[in-house]
């Protein structure tokens, strides 16, 4: 049974990343979408200000501008601007395939290649990224800057050739194939059926996935052939949402009664839908208001033919009336209100009729859960506000071994508390995760992590993180102490004293941290200045040997190291990698030691690039006192580029000289 709860949510992440990334080659570029949008309102023949110069930007904009903005945006998200320049490049062969004369002909038919360039874009930078790593770390210094640009512009010059010929015949079926697929569903006033999938998939998993992933692009192909496209309102009306939530401010009850009229302004005027997904989840049977509302809608929009002339981001009536067509604006009036009479209608009898307990604040938790991410907005209707929430007065950071991501993050959260003057109110330690007890107010985990940490700290708010260094969580949790401890004396906050600290190995290590660490762990035998690696797990290499060669560890540490970084990446941000060993390999620690190596090229670390690899090795938590010190020497922009310019190893000592002492 675990095991199929597993694959179901593996399955359901996997399905949430490839949407996100989807929807994130899309999002970033709506602007230009609108821009296009705003000059096809107003300058085509028949648009409100008819110009035949201006009208010579729409064609080209909606053709080359933006699937290149698009491949340029994928691209990006793989490999960088380098991924992001050769996915415009490589997409260039197909967008002149299914749009040049020469290959569809004087009277063919151009479809805009969005989907060409979703697809050439990341692909693109992929292959490029995988070619540029048989390479890396082998050419001479001296000629980076030609063998960068020529490997580029080579790579570029076959891919654009290659999409051209291979590509253009699988987007033209592709195509094909979904213009005939809309046509034949408004042709036969069959769209509203789409209602029956867009809008439970906006609620269990990513709305932006599914409107400016797959609908937009669609959408603005058709929008290009006709000036208008019904496609953008599949998923933008505000409507169903604004009917359920109407039942609700009638019907409803508890705390889900009395935030539906502010939670009801936010996806109608505001355009985040996502506001009304936990009012959905307290009562599942909501989804067939959802969708009855979505039919009614698209069932309306599909026989008085409206439309709008670019995607309507976000979902707000104020956004869909800027974008609206000409000839539409009656039509697509009458689909938001009855979309929202049906919904309503729906809604009603379902939340008199059944039982439910209104439990907002679950709801939102289970949203969360689903959608793999926090919902700003969601959370915000939670009525549990700051005051109401645990105090916060231990906060523990659990990774897997307890040693190294932990012990940094901690030491970052701990020193903006401090900042904040809550230095004396909340204490922050770190443990493994097997060893969380549910004695926290406040948990911080590695997201790979929060499944595990979950179920013995049910009592405790949970935060996610992905990065230990520079996470943005960090600032939201301080925020919402200063809530809590507003008006209140700082000096009455309990202090653990040293039996808790025995009893708890998380507080233990807290108290460590007050101890000295004794020797020096940074010594100039553990530094190297111009360290090469090609690959992570060498980089792992490189930094154990030297902890084996200072006498520090034993070989099966190293081997540890690996199978830490198989389960949670210890990439910290700023370059900075901490790889560590697991749990389980504490008994191969002869002494506490770190080593310092700096690359000379940055080493991909899980999708980041890391020039800094410090490994750590702890004999009785006297290296967290270290890992504090190297929290705040990373978190110094100043002092990091001072570490990338040094010429010595004594440099390196005087800019680590807090740490041994």
């Amino acid at each position: 049974m675990a095991e199929t709860k597993q694959q179901k949510g593996g399955a359901r992440v996997a399905v949430q990343k490839f949407g996100t990334f989807l929807s994130s080659m899309i999002m970033p570029n709506i602007g230009a979408f609108i821009a296009w949008g705003i000059l096809t309102a107003l300058f085509i023949p028949d648009g409100f200000f008819p110009n035949e110069k201006i009208n010579t930007m729409v064609g080209p904009m909606v053709t080359y501008l933006l699937p290149i903005l698009i491949a340029f945006t994928g691209g990006k998200l793989v490999h960088e601007v380098r991924g992001g320049v050769v996915g415009a490049i490589v997409t260039m062969g197909v967008i002149m395939g299914t749009s040049a004369p020469e290959w569809i002909g004087e009277d063919g038919h151009s479809s805009p290649m969005f989907l060409g360039a979703m697809i050439c874009g990341p692909l693109a930078a992929w292959l490029f990224k995988k070619l540029e790593s048989l390479w890396a770390g082998k050419v001479r210094p001296g000629f980076e800057m030609l063998v960068d640009n020529f490997s580029l512009g080579i790579f570029g010059f076959a891919g654009a050739i290659a999409s051209m010929y291979l590509l253009t015949p699988v987007m033209n079926f592709i195509m094909d194939i979904a213009g005939r697929a809309v046509e034949f569903l408004i042709s036969n006033n069959l769209l509203w059926l789409t209602s029956a999938l867009i809008e439970p998939a906006k609620v269990f998993f990513l709305n932006n996935a599914i409107n400016h992933g797959v609908l937009t692009p669609l959408a603005t192909d058709q929008s290009a052939e006709t000036g208008k496209s019904v496609l953008y309102l599949l998923e933008a009306n505000p409507g169903p949402g604004l009917g359920i939530l109407l039942a609700f401010m009638v019907f409803g009850a508890g705390s889900a009664r009395a935030t539906a009229p502010g939670a009801a302004l936010i996806p109608f005027f505001g355009g985040i839908h996502e506001i009304y997904f936990p009012y959905v989840l307290m009562r599942p049977q909501l989804l067939l208001a959802a969708i009855g509302g979505g039919m009614a809608g698209v069932a309306i929009n599909t026989i008085m033919d409206v439309g709008l002339r670019s995607p309507a981001a976000p979902g707000s009536i104020i956004a869909i009336y800027g974008t609206v067509a000409s000839d539409s604006y009656l039509g697509v009036t009458i689909a938001v209100l009855a979309s929202t009479a049906v919904s309503f209608a729906i809604a009603a009898p379902i939340l008199k009729f059944t039982k439910g307990t209104d439990d907002l604040d679950k709801a939102t938790a289970d949203m969360e859960a689903m959608k793999g991410k926090k919902s700003s907005v969601a959370g915000a209707l939670s009525s549990q506000s700051a005051e109401e929430s645990p105090e916060i007065r231990n906060v523990v950071f659990a990774c897997d071994a307890g040693m190294g991501s932990s012990a940094m993050g901690a030491s970052v959260l701990r020193n903006k508390i401090k900042e904040a003057g809550f230095g004396d109110v909340v204490t922050v330690t770190n443990s493994a995760v097997n060893n969380l007890k549910d004695n926290y107010e406040l948990v911080v985990v590695h997201e790979d992590l929060a499944e595990r940490a979950k179920p013995a700290t049910p009592s405790a708010i949970h935060v996610t993180v992905d990065n230990f260094m520079a996470s943005p969580r960090y600032d939201e949790v301080v925020e919402l102490i200063r809530e809590q401890q507003s008006g209140e004396s700082s000096t009455t906050a309990p202090i653990a004293d040293e039996q808790n600290a025995a009893e708890d190995p998380a507080a233990s290590d807290a108290v460590s941290e007050n101890a000295s660490a004794g020797t020096d762990v940074l010594r100039p035998e553990t530094i190297v200045l111009d360290g090469h690696a090609t690959s992570r797990e060498e980089a792992i290499d490189q930094a154990g040997a030297l902890l084996v060669s200072a006498g520090a560890v034993e070989q099966a540490y190293v081997d540890s190291m690996h199978e830490r970084e198989k389960s949670v990446s210890t990439f910290m941000g700023n370059g900075l990698a901490i790889p560590h060993g697991t749990n389980e390999a504490k008994e191969s620690i002869k002494g506490s030691a770190i080593s310092f190596i700096r690359l000379d090229e940055p080493v991909d670390w899980g999708g980041k690039p890391a020039t800094f690899i410090v490994g750590i090795a702890g004999a009785d938590g006297s290296h967290l006192k270290t890992l504090s010190k190297i929290a705040k020497i990373f978190g110094k922009a100043d002092t990091v580029e001072q570490l990338e310019q040094a010429k010595t190893k004594d440099e390196i000592l005087e800019i680590f000289e807090k740490v041994n002492k």
